[in-house]
């Protein structure tokens, strides 16, 4: 069975220069900070956010957690560096300064940087680049054969199988007893919609397992077209809850925000989180659809400075995808994580190794919905073509 550590928060981070916050690793490096000047200093290894911030307890923290437990263990110096806005130009500049200040390799969380990659890799061919959840392309969606593609020797790509973290987290709640659930996604982007339809494939899995009838099970589907909290989401979730609404799954960056407090204001109402074990963000929530963020991000720097600080040939210019069978998605089983009664650990390492040996495929189809019979979903809004 894959378990995974619940994460542990990194320290208070002083800014600097381009929005760019550093820590040091070492007394070592602390004592030659004293004599050297802010301009001087370098770091080795940079991590640009995307719209959000080291400490959004989801997607760019969790690849933030992978650098500092690689730099500490290591003795690399490393800091992170936050675009000014939300767009490809901000993303070049914070990447670019990243390689002003000594990056050696730079990581990238988040389809965002898909393009500012692109951008950059030809440019740099002497830095290296570890992008998650995307692949390089040029962004061209009206050409008529669609992006051009392109992935230098120099950069590395991340995929994680979504589907499979959101159909464990979708029949964990319909085998606790839930029947009224919810979905709340960011954006109908490939990550979010992947784990919003393995959600649902999931629940129809445990539905049919236990021997429910047609609409026994429901789920109401949301995109909010945003990552981030706001005071509408936050009214939708409230009426979603007194409507009879028994679990949210919260999909997107910060928006956990909203459904979390929405939840908080019933008796009842549960959360389930994501990319990362946000356990310790709420007593309502009962588990999170997690991606392997951190041990990915930890494990593709071990491949980068084994091999001199050059992406070994398997990783150079490839695309890894992480799902099950290598640990990288699955629902956390830590006592203090595991929010369910009647739902076992036992019963989720089942379904879990099934996954594993390829009992149970979950569909990757995110151009059309789901095909279910026992479960019905609402759609609020058609995903994005």
């Amino acid at each position: 069975m894959k378990r995974f550590l619940s994460l542990i928060l990194v320290g208070f981070l002083a800014f600097f220069g381009f929005v760019a916050c550093t820590e040091e690793t070492t007394a070592a490096e602390t004592t030659a900070a004293e004599t050297t000047t802010e301009a001087e200093l370098t770091y080795e290894i940079a991590l640009v956010t995307d719209v959000g911030n080291i400490d959004d307890k989801s997607f760019n923290e969790g690849a933030w957690n992978g650098v500092v437990q690689y730099a500490d263990e290591n003795s690399v110096t490393y800091a992170y560096y936050r675009p000014t806005e939300d767009s490809e130009t901000a993303r070049i500049s914070a990447i670019e300064s990243a390689i002003n200040k000594g990056a050696k390799i730079v990581v990238c969380p988040g389809y965002l940087f898909e393009t500012a990659i692109y951008s950059v890799q030809d440019t740099y061919p002497n830095v290296s680049f570890l992008l998650l959840d995307g692949t390089p392309n040029d962004g061209d969606w009206g050409a008529a054969t669609g992006p051009t593609w392109s992935t230098s020797s120099n950069v590395h790509n991340v995929l994680y199988q979504e589907e499979q973290s959101g159909f464990l987290a979708g029949y964990a709640a319909v085998k606790e007893g839930y029947t009224a659930l919810g979905f709340a996604g960011g954006m109908a982007v490939p990550a979010v919609v992947r784990f919003g339809y393995g959600f649902i494939l999931g629940a129809e899995y445990a539905a049919n397992e236990m021997n429910l009838t047609a609409g026994d099970v429901t789920i109401e589907y949301y995109y909010a077209n945003a990552f981030a909290p706001s005071p509408e989401l936050e009214i939708k979730m409230d009426l979603w809850y007194a409507g009879g609404m028994e679990v949210i799954f919260a999909c997107g960056g910060k928006l956990y925000q909203s459904v979390v407090n929405a939840a908080e204001a019933t008796q009842n109402g549960k959360v389930i989180g994501v990319d990362v074990d946000q356990y310790f963000v709420s007593d309502t929530i009962i588990s999170s659809a997690m991606k392997g963020l951190q041990v990915s991000v930890y494990d593709s720097l071990t491949a980068f400075y084994d091999n001199s600080m050059v992406w070994p040939a398997a990783l150079a210019g490839e695309t890894s995808v992480l799902g099950a069978i290598t640990g990288g998605v699955g629902l956390p089983t830590a006592t203090t994580s595991w929010g369910f009664t009647t739902f076992t650990i036992a019963e989720y390492d089942a379904i879990f190794a099934k996954l594993v040996d390829g009992t149970v495929v979950v569909s990757t189809i995110i151009d059309a919905q789901p095909t279910v019979s026992l479960v019905t979903v609402t759609y609020s809004e058609k995903p994005a073509e």
